[in-house]
């Protein structure tokens, strides 16, 4: 059995270094979290809208709504590409599927260090290989590309490549309010062999709406999908109970016709497929996802009964001669409720005729805290570099040459994604908008808890565009957020040192607090027992503390070096050296200055 279990071991070593050289070989593998808006999202550079573990990333949402609220909308999904080459053979290229499930057959084409994923602000100008002076269009786009046809691809069981390229952007926005919940996705895909015939696009989407801490499984099995044929757009809804309870956050997935093809002229596939697993309504051939999901011309009836659902939206046949492109978008559309699902839907549609460029808010401010015992000091004035006050925006159709207004200061006790209390507003006075109070640049917060997190966020905001109905736009609270901590500087030396809370009570629910003393990390929403916290203050720069227990035994070592941050304190999370937790009882402590050499001793009370 031994024996065995250690050719097991090694069998799934040798695998996984295999596989890291395969990768390392064939293409280079990069993933970004969307952030930017209302809605945060993590995608690969494959096309794909899912956390696949080829990319070895951490456990994450795949599209969060709203964000920090960990409701998951998304499953898998991507695009399709289905086309009739000179040969006559009816060929499918997916970014993912469900069948074959998992891997899809779009990859990175090179493993050349670039061929990751282009980040480019809003109207900044970058030199891609294969997109010369790109010009980002929304506050911050991810360009990268895949395609059929590279070494990995061609590994894949039964895929016979199309030969075409895909150069995919994500484009995000902070503001208005409906577009910062709309994940917008354009595409560029280029036949490099073939002169393709009857080609069909499709977006194959498998919504999971609820809570993703829950089981996975139940949370999912409640889902239904309706189809609105004027909007081109598929939406995924969960049903009211269940594990997941009732997550009115619809998620709705729309596909634009291509340019040069009016939606009309164009037939129109819709699909659903009430199962939870793989193969669901995926055939296994290329020829059935081409004739019986691409091009069958079959507009399923709204799914009556939520056991879950995943659909496949397709339009076509279009012509895409070798060396041409066929230019298309799709959408993710999230809101409070499907009434503002179809609204921002339509609202999307209406901006679709100037390429979605649209006025912006002004870029944010650079804000800087200065800390002190019980208060902070925020200052937000222009510098050089930037400058919200002069910002010029050429798509607002009022002709106004210096649309700024004002800054918004903003503040939270809980996380750097809120909840959000508005502390100031400061406007340009005497122009006839918002309140004309005044231009501000500092303000003091007083009565803060020392040695605790807060947070802060300066916006700034635009005048409204009258002209062209468009809202004053603010830049987004959380993309401009700093932490601080009030407190004393360090002391030159140890001789004040102290526990907090002391004694710790293990009957008091710390996490309630306001601000909370305890509360979990940015990447879940739950308490764990490595959750709490003792805080060793007034320390000086330098200095190594000792955590015993009564009898004298050593449970744990804290270094503690200042030296960049300047803060006088040490959090402790009640764990030994081991990783074990502590019980209750008296605890020793010594803290040695390692400037002067100088040690002071204490204890503390620890009751669970």
């Amino acid at each position: 059995m031994k024996s065995n279990m250690k050719c097991l071991v090694v069998a799934f070593l040798m695998i996984t270094i295999f596989s890291n050289i395969v990768w390392s070989q064939f293409v280079t593998l990069d993933w970004k979290m969307q952030d930017i808006g209302a809605v945060r999202q993590w995608i690969p550079n494959n096309g794909g809208f899912w956390a696949m573990r080829t990319y070895d990333c951490p456990l994450l949402i795949n599209v969060e709504y709203p964000v920090g609220s960990y409701i998951e909308h998304i499953g898998e999904g991507g695009i399709w590409v289905g086309a009739i080459t000179p040969n006559g053979d009816t060929l499918v290229s997916v970014t993912n599927s469900w069948n074959p499930w998992g891997e899809g057959e779009f990859w990175p084409p090179t493993n050349e260090p670039w061929d990751t994923i282009w980040v480019v602000n809003r109207n900044d100008t970058v030199d891609i290989p294969y997109f010369e002076n790109y010009v980002g269009l929304s506050d911050r786009d991810y360009v990268f590309r895949y395609n059929d046809y590279n070494p990995y691809s061609l590994t894949k069981a039964n895929h016979v490549p199309l030969y075409v390229d895909v150069i995919e952007i994500g484009h995000n926005w902070s503001a208005p309010e409906f577009l910062s919940k709309i994940k917008l996705y354009e595409h560029y895909v280029i036949s490099k062999e073939y002169d393709l015939k009857k080609v069909y696009i499709s977006m194959w989407a498998d919504p999971n709406v609820g809570l993703r801490s829950v089981d996975f499984q139940s949370m999912l099995s409640d889902d239904y999908t309706r189809f609105f044929p004027e909007l081109q757009m598929g939406v995924g809804l969960d049903a009211p109970g269940g594990v997941d309870d009732f997550a009115d956050y619809p998620i709705g997935v729309k596909l634009f016709s291509p340019d040069n093809y009016p939606e009309e002229t164009l037939n129109w596939t819709f699909i659903w497929g009430g199962s939870t697993n793989p193969p669901g309504i995926t055939p296994s051939t290329d020829k059935e996802k081409y004739e019986q999901l691409m091009m069958s011309r079959k507009i399923m009836e709204d799914q009556q009964i939520p056991t879950g659902s995943h659909f496949i939206i397709s339009c076509g046949p279009m012509e895409l001669n070798k060396g041409d492109t066929l230019h298309f978008y799709v959408a993710l559309i999230l809101g409070d409720g499907l009434d503002e699902v179809i609204r921002n839907a339509k609202t999307l549609e209406k901006l679709k005729d100037n390429n979605f460029k649209t006025p912006a808010p002004p870029p944010k401010p650079l804000l800087r805290a200065f800390t002190y015992i019980g208060r902070v000091r925020l200052v937000w004035s222009p510098t050089e570099e930037v400058n919200p006050e002069n910002y010029f925006d050429p798509y607002r159709a009022d002709g106004d040459s210096l649309p700024f207004e004002g800054y918004r200061l903003y503040k939270s006790t809980i996380s750097a994604t809120g909840p959000w209390k508005l502390l100031a507003e400061f406007d340009v006075p005497d122009d006839g908008v918002g309140n004309d109070i005044g231009l501000q640049y500092e303000y003091v917060d007083e009565g803060l808890l020392n040695n605790v997190e807060y947070y802060y966020s300066v916006t700034a905001f635009s005048k409204p565009d009258k002209v062209l109905n468009w809202p004053s736009l603010e830049t987004t609270i959380e993309d401009n957020v700093i932490t601080v901590v009030p407190g004393a500087a360090p002391p030159e030396t140890v001789g004040k040192v102290a526990v907090v809370p002391n004694p710790y009570r293990g009957d008091i629910d710390y996490s309630s607090y306001n601000p909370p003393w305890e509360k979990p990390p940015a990447t879940r929403n739950f308490w764990m027992e490595q959750d709490r916290r003792i805080q060793f203050i007034n320390l000086p720069l330098r200095c190594k503390i000792r955590i015993y227990t009564a009898s004298g035994k050593l449970v744990t070592t804290l270094d503690h070096d200042a030296t960049g941050s300047g803060v006088g304190y040490h959090d402790w999370n009640l764990t030994s050296y081991v990783g074990q937790a502590v019980s209750s009882g008296i605890y020793l402590f010594t803290v040695e200055d390692l400037n002067t050499g100088k040690v002071q001793v204490g204890k503390f009370v620890i009751i669970k």
